[in-house]
Parts: C-alpha cells; sequence; structure tokens
C-alpha cells in the first residue's frame, strides 16, 4: 500500500526517498532533516543526487538503485553538535576502563524543490562502423584486449 501526502489544494504532494549520510530518509518540499555535516555555509543550497525512489501524483518510480534525473535540492539552515555520546569500555577481572565520548557533528538541512527526472536519458550515439569491420570486434566486447605473440611453431627433432 502506497501512502500518499494531501498537500494543500487538494494535490498530492510530491516526495523522494534519498540516501545521504549512510541513511536513508522520505522528504517532501518543506521538510527538515539532520544529516552528517556537508561542506557548505549556512544560507548555501546543495544538491542531493542519490536519489533511491521518486513518486508524487503518478506512480512511484523506482531507481535502479538511483533514480536517474531526479534530485533533491536542499538549504543548509544550520551546523550543529548532536547529542553526547558516551562509550564506556571495561574489561572484568582486569583493572581495565576506558570512558570516550563524543558529539556527532550535523547539518541541518531545509528541502527545498524535488526534481522530477527529466524523461529518459538521451541516447548513446552509436559508433559508426567500417565495412569491413565485423559487427562485433574485441574491443566492443569489454575494453581494450591486449596483443598475443604471434605464435611460431615449435620444431622437434627426432634422433
Amino acid at each position: 500500500m502506497i501512502d500518499y501526502e494531501i498537500a494543500p489544494g487538494g494535490a498530492i504532494a510530491m516526495y523522494a526517498i534519498v540516501a545521504t549520510s549512510g541513511k536513508q530518509f522520505r522528504v517532501s518540499e518543506g521538510d527538515r532533516i539532520l544529516v552528517d555535516r556537508v561542506p557548505a555555509d549556512v544560507g548555501q543550497t546543495v544538491r542531493l543526487d542519490s536519489v533511491l525512489m521518486f513518486g508524487g501524483e503518478e506512480k512511484p518510480t523506482v531507481g535502479t538503485p538511483f533514480v536517474s534525473g531526479a534530485a533533491v535540492e536542499a538549504t543548509v539552515v544550520a551546523h550543529r553538535s548532536g547529542d553526547k555520546i558516551i562509550v564506556f569500555k571495561f574489561e572484568a577481572r582486569k583493572r581495565k576502563r576506558r570512558k570516550t565520548g563524543h558529539r556527532q557533528q550535523l547539518s541541518e538541512l531545509r528541502i527545498g524543490a524535488i526534481r522530477a527526472p527529466g524523461g529518459s536519458p538521451p541516447p548513446r550515439p552509436s559508433p559508426v562502423r567500417g565495412e569491413g569491420e565485423p559487427a562485433s570486434s574485441p574491443a566492443r566486447q569489454g575494453g581494450a584486449r591486449r596483443a598475443s605473440k604471434p605464435s611460431t611453431p615449435k620444431e622437434t627433432t627426432k634422433e
């Protein structure tokens, strides 16, 4: 079952599932998400190209693994540190303990526009073959091949 969000005005809101920071987020326009620190200043726009799924008014489009041509534009709202995580390592009967901690550096993103895929990708130009060239040459079957040494027949002598 597919759940749809109804946008103001009765239209179905566009949404996308994007992968960033090793996580997946379901986003629609206006959402705010926390991701690992992105190398952009506050107020700058970043583009998230790794769209796993794109949905909206039409049938959802699922990528393999990504939807080609789809992108999500987001604005950096703030940079901040996450909650403190305490790491306590302990070995019983060894008098060994170690307590450390850290705070993950995060960026808060506000989702702006969700760009739909622009249709099918442009067709690749087919290479023009010469008249004497066979249809499937070794260069077209997985890359360049090394030229092999010409084989010379070995002479055997019987005495």
